[in-house]
């Protein structure tokens, strides 16, 4: 809607002025006050304005940090003012605003139009680019479809493949039993996974030394649970098409470390089974963990 896209303006402006004035959160209310009457004052839907500026202070070092996980070859303090309240205003609306209200796509889409009216030449690319490797990462739905393309344009673009393996990790624990599940910078619960090298043909094996290197538990294979695909999008290099292996893996109930740099990831945590369904996944990843835990009750909690 046009005072939407009215309405986003107006909050960038109003980052800017906060941003270039040293980020002070006490003048915020002011300047957005004053930059609506001054910019939108027909607007009509003043509580979006509102909620759309207080959400992104509110949330600005979890944006600020997936800005940089997204865009590793570019520092905060390099990227252009305009730029970086772009991202922030894209971010929030793709990963913390109602869906039903700003859909994902309606997100991206509002950000670049931002670029191309605020940013410089190379903006609405760089920021279309970073909140589509955002998107990629936390498997919307969509993710696979294939836009057709206008006459004269080029071909296919270049997909490069990998192959990860990953596992359900379950440890028993005086009466209870327990899922090790990591945390990534987009706000869900995972599975552990790592990226085979094309000479690691025995996938199983090649998984345990994955595990052990990105959360520190030594795991016994059990079985194999599932295969999953999706694909991940870097600003830099472009689109990847991961191909995962899963397997259910039992741990002794130990310390958990995440592996240092590991880059997309927080927390590693363990989770009592009652608590699992409680947790943020993946849409692709809940009906591999559903099945690990009806494995696990059937034949390995005793």
């Amino acid at each position: 809607m046009a005072n939407r896209h009215l309405a986003r303006g107006t909050v960038l402006q109003s980052l800017y002025e906060w941003d270039f004035g040293g980020q002070d959160d006490s003048k915020a209310g002011e300047i957005i006050a004053r930059n609506t009457e001054e910019f939108a004052p027909g607007v009509g839907d003043f509580s979006f304005i509102e909620t759309l500026m207080k959400g992104v202070l509110q949330k600005r070092a979890d944006l600020d940090k997936i800005i940089e996980k997204a865009a590793p070859d570019w520092p905060l303090d390099k990227i252009s003012i305009i730029d970086r309240n772009i991202l922030r205003i894209g971010l929030y609306e793709l990963l913390f605003a109602s869906r039903k209200e700003v859909p994902a796509k309606v997100a991206i889409n509002e950000a670049i139009e931002l670029a191309k009216s605020f940013g410089g030449d190379t903006s609405s690319k760089f920021v279309n680019g970073v909140l589509g490797a955002v998107y990629k990462e936390i498997g919307e739905p969509g993710k696979d479809e294939v836009s057709k393309r206008k006459k004269g344009e080029r071909g296919p673009e270049k997909i490069t493949h990998e192959n990860l393996g990953g596992a359900v990790v379950f440890a028993r624990h005086e009466k209870d039993v327990y899922l090790a599940l990591v945390h990534d910078i987009f706000g869900h619960w995972t599975l552990t996974k790592g990226k085979l090298d094309p000479s690691e043909t025995d996938i199983a094996a090649a998984t345990v030394k994955k595990v052990k290197k990105e959360i520190d538990a030594d795991v016994l294979i059990k079985e194999k649970l599932a295969e999953n695909e999706y694909t991940a999008f870097n600003p830099e290099t472009g689109k990847t098409r991961k191909h995962v292996t899963y397997f259910l893996a039992e741990s002794k109930f130990q310390e958990l470390k995440l592996e240092e740099e590991k880059g997309g990831l927080d927390d590693v945590k363990w989770f009592k089974l009652k608590d699992i369904l409680d947790l943020n996944f993946y849409n692709d990843i809940l009906p591999i963990i559903t099945k690990a835990i009806n494995l696990i009750l059937s034949n390995y909690s005793k």
